[in-house]
This record gives C-alpha cells, sequence and structure tokens, in this order.
C-alpha cells in the first residue's frame, strides 16, 4: 500500500523517435521523483536502452514500457509491423498503453508531447481510464495544424488535463488559436540544459577566425539547415574569415552535406552528434546560428547564452522571449534568406562586441531561467498529484460495501 507521501506519478511520451530534445524535461523529472522516494513508471514508443536518462530511469527502479513493441517477439517485427500499416502501429501503442495503465492505476499521468497536439491518441486512453493527467508541451507551428476531425479530440484533451505546460509564451497562445479555446491550468516551464550554471566559459580565440555552430536535428522542413547553407553560398560569406559547424544527428545528413559539396562550400563541417555540448562546442564556438522554421524554445539558445556566447537566431516561437535583438543576440525577422542573411550581417558588423555580448546574454539567462528546470517541473509534478485524492484501499473499500450492505 501506498503511504500518504508515496504516490504513484507515470510519465508518458508519445515521441516516437528514439530520443530528442523534447524528452529531457520529462526524463530529468521523471528520475528526480524517484529519488524523492515516489513510485515512478515511463510509457514510450521505442525506448531507447542505451540513452543515458534511459538508464538512470531503469537504476532508479522506474518500470519502463516499450510501447513500440510485441511481447516475446524481436523488436524489428514491431517495425515491420508499422511499415505495413501505421494505424496498426499506433491501434497497437494504444493497447500496450490501456493495457499498463488498467493494471498499474497511477495516481497522475504526465503526458509528454513533441508537439502540442500529437499526443491527443495518448489522452484518449487517459480519458477512458479515468486517469487524471497533465501536458508537456514541446513545440507548437504554425507549419502543423491538427486537422477538423481531430480538432474535437484535441481540445477535450486540454480541457480535461489537470495542467499544461508549455516551453514558451508563443506556444501557448498559437495552441489556444488552433484548437479556438482558452486553455485552462496552462503554465510556462523550462527545460533542463547541457551547459554549466555557475559562470560562463571562458572566451575563443578568433586569431583563425569566427566559428559558428548550427546545433540541432538534422531535418531541414524545421530547424532550417538548407537556408543557412544557401546564404553561406553567398559571395560575402564565402570571402570572409567564418565558418559554420553543423552539430546534429538525423537522416538528412548526408542531403545537407551534398547540398553543402553542390555550392562548392568549403567553410561549412559536419562534425555531427556530440554529448558534451560545453566542452564539444562552446569552447570552440564564437556563436551560435539557428536558422530555425519550427520551435518551442530551443534548449541550445539558453545553453548559448549561459555558456556566454551570441545567438544568432529566428524570430520563431519563444526564442526572442529570452533573447534581446542587438543587446543579447541578434534576431532574424523570419526563417528566410534575406533575413538571415541581414541578422547574420548585423552580427558580423558588431563581431568586436561578442565578447560583451555574451556576458550581457550570460548574466540575462540567469535571471529567467531556473538552475534545475526538472527539480522546478518535479515539484509542479508533486503539487499536482498531492491534490488527487489517494485511492481507498482494498480491504476499507471491501469493509465500506459490507456496512452498506447492512
Amino acid at each position: 500500500m501506498k503511504t500518504a507521501g508515496q504516490r504513484h506519478i507515470a510519465f508518458v511520451s508519445c515521441n516516437e523517435t528514439h530520443w530528442g530534445g523534447s524528452e529531457e524535461l520529462w526524463g530529468a523529472a521523471a528520475a528526480e521523483l524517484a529519488r524523492r522516494g515516489h513510485r515512478v513508471s515511463v510509457a514510450k514508443p521505442n525506448l531507447p536502452k542505451g540513452e543515458p536518462a534511459i538508464r538512470r530511469l531503469h537504476e532508479a527502479k522506474c518500470r519502463l514500457h516499450d510501447l513500440a513493441k510485441f511481447p516475446l517477439l524481436p523488436k524489428a517485427f514491431y517495425g515491420i509491423f508499422s511499415l505495413i500499416s501505421r494505424a496498426a502501429g499506433l491501434s497497437w501503442q494504444m493497447v500496450r498503453l490501456d493495457i499498463a495503465l488498467r493494471f498499474s492505476r497511477p495516481d497522475l499521468v504526465i503526458l509528454s508531447q513533441g508537439g502540442n497536439w500529437d499526443g491527443f491518441l495518448y489522452a484518449g486512453v487517459l480519458r477512458r481510464l479515468g486517469i487524471p493527467y497533465a501536458l508537456i508541451c514541446q513545440k507548437a507551428t504554425e507549419l502543423y495544424w491538427p486537422s477538423d476531425w481531430m480538432r474535437p479530440r484535441c481540445k477535450a484533451m486540454y480541457e480535461d488535463a489537470k495542467g499544461a505546460y508549455f516551453v514558451s509564451h508563443h506556444n501557448h497562445r498559437l495552441t489556444e488559436e488552433q484548437i479556438g479555446m482558452a486553455i485552462p491550468n496552462a503554465e510556462v516551464v523550462r527545460n533542463p540544459f547541457l551547459t554549466a550554471w555557475d559562470a560562463p566559459i571562458p572566451w575563443p580565440d578568433s586569431t583563425n577566425g569566427f566559428k559558428l555552430a548550427c546545433v540541432g536535428r538534422f531535418f531541414p522542413m524545421e530547424k532550417g539547415q538548407d537556408v543557412l547553407l544557401r546564404v553561406m553560398a553567398l559571395p560575402k560569406w564565402r570571402e570572409r574569415n567564418v565558418s559554420v559547424s553543423f552539430f546534429g544527428a538525423g537522416d538528412r545528413a548526408e542531403g545537407l552535406k551534398e547540398m553543402a559539396a553542390f555550392h562548392g562550400l568549403e567553410n561549412v563541417s559536419f562534425p555531427g552528434f556530440v554529448r558534451n555540448v560545453q566542452g564539444s562546442i562552446w569552447l570552440g564556438h564564437h556563436a551560435l546560428i539557428l536558422p530555425t522554421r519550427a520551435e518551442g524554445l530551443p534548449l541550445v539558445v539558453v545553453e548559448t547564452m549561459l555558456a556566454g556566447r551570441v545567438t544568432i537566431t529566428t524570430d520563431v516561437a519563444g526564442s526572442a522571449e529570452v533573447c534581446t535583438d542587438g543587446e543579447t543576440g541578434f534576431i532574424a525577422a523570419a526563417p528566410t534568406e534575406k533575413a538571415i542573411d541581414e541578422a547574420m550581417e548585423r552580427a558580423w558588423t558588431a563581431r568586436a562586441d561578442w565578447p560583451a555580448i555574451g556576458a550581457a546574454a550570460a548574466a540575462s539567462i540567469r535571471k529567467q531561467v531556473s538552475p534545475s528546470p526538472a527539480s522546478a517541473f518535479a515539484d509542479i509534478v508533486e503539487r499536482l498529484v498531492d491534490a488527487e485524492p489517494l485511492p481507498v484501499p482494498a480491504e476499507t473499500l471491501a469493509g465500506e460495501l459490507a456496512r452498506a450492505a447492512e
């Protein structure tokens, strides 16, 4: 039996990729709640066993459910099944989730969405079972709108949620517009970061030129690396002592490399994915260049500012909510070649001031973000679950029913 202090909290992620920035908040909060003595379970399609965050959850004795697999069968079998029928694959995930929740009956579920409405099928299971839940919404963009048949289900998902946690004010407002209703119990939260909180790191040498880092998943439809490559192909950027390193992973990496080769770019490189963001990126780079088309609040913007580096990014989602144009970075008006070139030109003109701009960014972001966002979110989850009544133990319920029958 659970004590008054210990509750069963489940985290459900609808992200079907193995891992990404949208997973960091719930993953770290789940581990923190397990450390505090709560019973924690996790359900997600394609649980990456080698991911450090998942290993930490396993070591913390959290119960893990991979929704994208068939019991007793090789993992590849589900992949083939899902490729044959996407609808059947999703239906099986819902069956797995339904079974897991029916048997475990958590006191509260935190449903993490990579976007702002992609969890509506999962929420349908929670609503049908009558299990209290709250939502994490990591991204909202004008590029994606729910279709008309989805909208009633999306509205119901938000109406029944105990809380809805967005990573930027932009995402909150846009979601309300997309579903045509005010969202009750909405709040803005911050994601964890992978750079040090205590102090910005030393400014790198620029004798051999200025180095920009483009950090993000290799998915140009959202991240806009293609736009940046076109800008870097302009004659003036070819001639200047500046280079761009593309950090990330994804199944569009080869396409981007071939695009760079097609343009004959010698001032770009593709180091790929790195785990040590501070040591592998910010010790040797002066600025972030992020030509993104769709975001929530990019983790990398917060990390760049914490490291004391200059941010050059687009006025998309929450970036301009934490980075002030001309003071702590440079904001392009739109994710277009013209706008990004204009912002980069302003940054290049002010390059002698980059150390001071980076220092101002480091001071500013520390006033806007908690030193431990995961711990802060764990506090929110505890307040939510404490507001839910403890389930009546089976022996107590049996006694009450017997007395009522007398």
